[in-house]
């Protein structure tokens, strides 16, 4: 069931959503090669807990904080005081704060020093997805022309795999709501998109392959790309309104972003 948010939900969501988009503010320009991801989490949890917010991933049993995945590691890395960042390295952040029962959710991919230009093109393409994404969120569009917008950047115009197992979702009152949000077209539900939802719009983009595989020994939780080439996440939370799509996540809302 979809749960369409009403003014004051919202407001509460884009509380939260803005204090997440405070803490990447700060966080990112922070993430340098020698540190271990375990640091950057300890960072993120600090962060969190200063500002009355909480990870929204214990609530799904998640052993840390924040996501932290690296390269090949698609989605839900495990920080790690053993997982040391490098030069050259692209580090994907995913982020939910549960803030007085309100959840944001939004992931940012950090080029670290001097990253390949194959994996900087990666980076920026799937951020342009994200956006084209965005902009078919409109009332009146269905969620698969959020898919097709996504499919259409990453994969017909510049060759990349879409990963299909796990895909964008409502959220706000709980971290993975309806609608599912798939990344491609592909058969199922398609409902309309209206004034009142709030969705993370998530692109999960590939180099090669748009398998991925789990489960490989001592982890349960970590998405690899099954060819072992790199892969890029970014993430938004947005409202839809009668009249527009804000992005509650935005880390320029107050005119600080760290990605310009």
């Amino acid at each position: 069931m979809i749960r369409l948010k009403n003014e004051k939900e919202i407001n509460g969501i884009r509380e939260s959503c803005h204090l997440l988009a405070d803490l990447f503010n700060e966080v990112l320009p922070r993430v340098k090669a020698g540190l271990t991801t375990k640091q950057v989490d300890d960072w993120c949890l600090d962060f969190m807990t200063k500002h009355g917010g909480k990870p929204a991933w214990w609530q799904e049993n998640f052993p840390g904080a924040t996501c932290i995945s690296i390269n090949e590691e698609v989605i839900h890395g495990i920080p790690s005081k053993k997982r040391v960042i490098k030069d050259g390295d692209l580090v994907s952040i995913d982020i939910g704060i549960n803030l007085n029962g309100y959840i944001s959710d939004s992931s940012h991919t950090v080029m670290v020093g001097n990253v390949k230009p194959q994996h900087r093109k990666l980076v920026q393409v799937t951020r342009e997805s994200l956006m084209a994404g965005i902009m078919a969120c409109v009332p009146g569009n269905r969620i698969k022309d959020i898919s097709k917008a996504v499919y259409k950047v990453t994969h017909e115009q510049n060759g990349y795999g879409v990963v299909y197992d796990y895909c964008g979702h409502g959220v706000g009152l709980d971290v993975h709501e309806d609608p599912s949000i798939p990344n491609c077209p592909e058969p199922g539900p398609n409902p309309r998109i209206q004034a009142g939802m709030v969705l993370a719009i998530e692109p999960m983009i590939n180099e090669g392959t748009d398998e991925v595989i789990t489960g490989k020994p001592g982890d349960d939780w970590i998405v690899y790309t099954a060819d072992g080439r790199w892969s890029c996440h970014e993430e938004h939370t947005v409202a839809v309104f009668p009249d527009h799509t804000e992005i509650l996540t935005d880390l320029d809302y107050n005119g600080c972003s760290c990605l310009k």
